[in-house]
């Protein structure tokens, strides 16, 4: 119980020191973008564990024991992102634009309201949360009746998050597209977070055959490649329909900080896809921690520059960062172990 308590402690001291650094506003948009953060771990691992189970028996096969356990254990941090999501929403009320102006139709009048808006997050959360805890216990058999209700709830409850709490936040981007970019990012982020949490475990390959990594590897691959793919056709079609609102969105999150890791991005894309010539556990844990980094500054990427008007990282959103994080440990510790720990593969024995 001391742990938490002291998680607790630094968090909220992080926090205030957020608030210090970049005022109320500066910190409520640095804090949604950790929380983003935060909430991609559960949300994100959600979609790619119901597939799996889906195929549980050629995922145990091809050695995904391990990966599984580590993606359940993501869920798991589900109810602890709610809670926080509670607070961070109702503090980032003051970014939205449509606080501050009329309502220009009557559907708006009524959507883009205070109370309904919260009332939609509560919502989501709730949603989310009820199905990362019942898919957080495998299921040997699940079938399309558990299986297939979830991925569509997950995709419709992640489009209308994307576009309320998002989109929103800078409405002069107006794309159907980040809805589906925003998830994939988030499932992108979970699973390079998984390949670093979880055992390695041999992949057999043909008459006995390991080709380490692999099985980690293609599915990061597959994630890095969609997710670069939807960005580059979102760009292209915003610069040559020369949409100058659209445009003006793009540009402020440009400047050398954005370039940077836009690169930084389409090298990782790359490299992945290059490295399934010749996989391996060491390569295959290195680019997913710089998949996870690259997701991780893509959330801020995506909220500061609606207050900023540019991409730049300040102290406030690093601030922001171990706030988030430690007030995320101290409640998962607090609360009751709600996904089962899977027992590491090496204290089981394999074949």
């Amino acid at each position: 119980m001391r742990r938490p308590l002291l998680l607790g402690v630094v968090g909220l001291a992080a926090l205030a020191l957020t608030i210090l650094a970049g005022g109320m506003r500066g910190a409520a948009g640095s804090c949604l973008a950790a929380w983003l953060v935060l909430l991609a771990l559960p949300v994100g691992a959600l979609p790619v564990t119901v597939v799996a189970e889906r195929f549980g028996r050629k995922v145990r096969e091809r050695g995904g024991v391990e990966m599984l356990a580590a993606l359940r254990r993501l869920m798991g941090l589900m109810p602890a992102a709610g809670l926080i999501g509670l607070p961070v929403l109702a503090a980032s009320l003051t970014l939205y634009p449509w606080m501050n102006g009329p309502p220009k139709t009557p559907l708006a009048a009524v959507w883009f309201t205070a109370p309904f808006f919260l009332a939609r997050g509560i919502l989501y959360l709730a949603a989310w949360t009820f199905l990362c805890l019942r898919f957080a216990r495998p299921y040997d058999e699940p079938g399309e009746g558990r299986t297939v209700p979830a991925v569509a709830l997950h995709a419709v409850i992640g489009t209308l998050f994307a576009i309320d709490v998002v989109a929103a936040l800078d409405p002069r981007l107006d794309s159907a597209l980040l809805g589906l970019l925003l998830m994939t990012a988030w499932s992108g982020l979970a699973f390079a977070a998984a390949i670093l949490l979880a055992w390695e475990e041999p992949e057999p390959i043909g008459r006995g055959r390991v080709v380490p990594g692999r099985g980690r590897l293609i599915p990061l691959v597959v994630l890095l490649g969609l997710w670069a793919y939807m960005h580059f056709v979102q760009a292209l079609i915003v610069w040559y329909a020369n949409l100058p609102q659209e445009v003006a969105w793009y540009v402020a999150r440009g400047g050398w900080t954005g370039r940077a890791l836009s690169i930084a991005g389409g090298l990782v894309a790359v490299l992945a896809g290059l490295q399934t010539l010749r996989p391996g556990r060491v390569t295959t844990r290195a680019l997913a921690g710089a998949a996870l980094l690259v997701h991780a500054l893509e959330m801020i990427w995506l909220v500061t520059p609606a207050l900023r008007d540019r991409f730049v990282l300040r102290w406030s959103d690093a601030l922001a960062a171990v706030a988030v994080a430690c007030l995320a440990a101290a409640l998962a510790g607090m609360l009751p172990a709600l996904a089962p720990r899977a027992a590491p593969l090496r204290s089981r024995g394999t074949r």
